[in-house]
């Protein structure tokens, strides 16, 4: 009798062993108090080392959009669009959230070495705690948003708590591309020297700081090309829940959707997968 007959008669499991799809989401699901607890924790920490706390989760968004706005605004002159400062916070608020959530989630593994290879759980948890963490700073900018966007002539009205279903779409894309950098980094952590340039691009070129169809009115190619960016998507629809006077194409709602189901199975299977080799490597 082999040693796996054995450990099989006696109801014994390989350990680090990966499960079965289903059972590792059940896994991790039942560990869902794990995850939350261990994002709030790590979120009151990071704060904990600033001397502002939770102001500087405020400060920050609001000094990038100032600085860049300001720039970006001067650059672009009169063809910078209606609305520039309303326009350039929203985009910057929200963009901070997914480039927090790339930047985090190609650590969640490689930064916690230690307890990936001392405890038995699904390494999932790791990019989805990442995540999580950068949903609560996202909320306290949210309230700030909510607050400036009157101040700059754009008062509530009820299509704001469209943003609670996009901002779940938002969540769900943010997860699968974290859970997707998380794996890579764990074999080329060299990785994550090269994700800034990443996130600098996208965030030149999403829309974040500039009128995409102002802009590129003269250039009909990339107009189109830009209704395949899920960023300037997230980014658009965000814009004319809170500012009500930027339309997009309702297919956008679509699209962005797709991109998220794809980013987070995508993502989702190509982490499970390499399970195994978590702490290991």
């Amino acid at each position: 009798m082999s040693l796996a007959d054995i450990a099989a008669q006696h109801g014994l499991h390989r350990v680090g062993a990966r499960p079965r799809l289903g059972k590792y989401l059940k896994e991790t699901w039942d560990r869902r108090d794990f995850v939350i607890a261990l994002a709030r924790f790590r979120l009151q920490s990071d704060l904990a080392e600033n001397r502002l706390g939770i102001l500087w989760l405020v400060l920050r968004p609001l000094l990038n959009a100032a600085v860049y706005g300001l720039i970006f605004g001067v650059i672009q002159g009169s063809s910078r669009g209606p609305d520039y400062p309303a326009t350039v916070v929203t985009g910057v608020f929200l963009f901070e959230y997914f480039s927090s959530s790339l930047s985090r989630g190609a650590k969640s593994v490689t930064g916690n070495r230690s307890l990936v290879q001392s405890l038995a759980f699904p390494r999932l948890t790791l990019p989805v705690a990442e995540v999580i963490e950068g949903f609560f700073s996202l909320l306290p900018s949210l309230i700030v948003l909510a607050i400036l966007l009157p101040i700059l002539g754009h008062p509530p009205t009820l299509k704001w708590f469209l943003l609670i279903p996009l901002l779940a779409i938002f969540t769900l894309f943010n997860a699968g591309v974290a859970m997707f950098v998380a794996r890579v980094t764990v074999h080329v952590q060299d990785l994550t020297q090269f994700l800034p340039f990443v996130t600098r691009i996208l965030f030149y070129t999403s829309g974040v700081l500039f009128n995409v169809d102002t802009i590129f009115k003269e250039y009909p190619w990339v107009l189109q090309l830009y209704n395949f960016h899920p960023i300037y998507q997230v980014l658009r629809i965000a814009r004319s829940i809170l500012m009500g006077n930027q339309t997009y194409d309702p297919n956008y709602w679509w699209f962005f959707t797709a991109w998220a189901v794809v980013a987070f199975v995508g993502g989702l299977l190509f982490f499970w997968v390499a399970e195994e080799r978590y702490g290991r490597d």
